[in-house]
């Protein structure tokens, strides 16, 4: 059995006079409602994950503030993932090594919203620093595909 936790990146500033949308750092509640949410998530006994973000600034800082509340290896960076759409998601998870059980995915809507959807049938607009938890009675991550997943959580702050 696999389990992903699909993660919505945190609250970022909307400023764009300031910077790009790439380079939005997380706002001071963002960076709250991360520690929040990583440590429900921990609580929930979810084993430690490997992490893979967008390179977004916003979803990179949520990884490293979940990563960092597990202990675990740094984040992957995936350049596929920002303003992705299901299909480059999905392939994102089909090429996670099979050695890892959990994985987490931090990206963006509305591309994580759909893959929620495509995934399990649950149609849902992930809120800012939601998380969703899935399995699948999947050996292979190369196996998950389309209403393959059990949505066993879905929490936000």
């Amino acid at each position: 059995m696999k389990i992903l936790v699909l993660i919505r990146h945190a609250e970022a500033e909307n400023n764009l006079e300031k910077t790009s949308d790439f380079n939005r750092p997380l706002t001071t509640t963002g960076k709250s409602d991360a520690v929040k949410m990583a440590g429900l998530l921990k609580k929930l006994g979810i084993l430690k994950p490997f992490f893979v973000s967008s390179l977004a600034l916003r979803a990179l800082t949520t990884a490293n503030i979940f990563s960092n509340t597990f202990n675990a290896e740094e984040p992957e960076k995936n350049k596929r993932i920002y303003e992705a759409e299901v299909e480059a998601l999905l392939a994102v998870i089909n090429s996670i090594d099979n050695q890892k059980q959990t994985a987490a995915l931090v990206a963006h809507n509305p591309g994580i919203s759909n893959l929620l959807y495509c995934l399990t049938g649950r149609m849902t607009t992930m809120q800012t620093c939601a998380f969703a938890i899935i399995t699948f009675d999947k050996e292979h991550w190369n196996e998950v595909s389309a209403g393959t997943g059990k949505l066993l959580q879905y929490s936000f702050p």
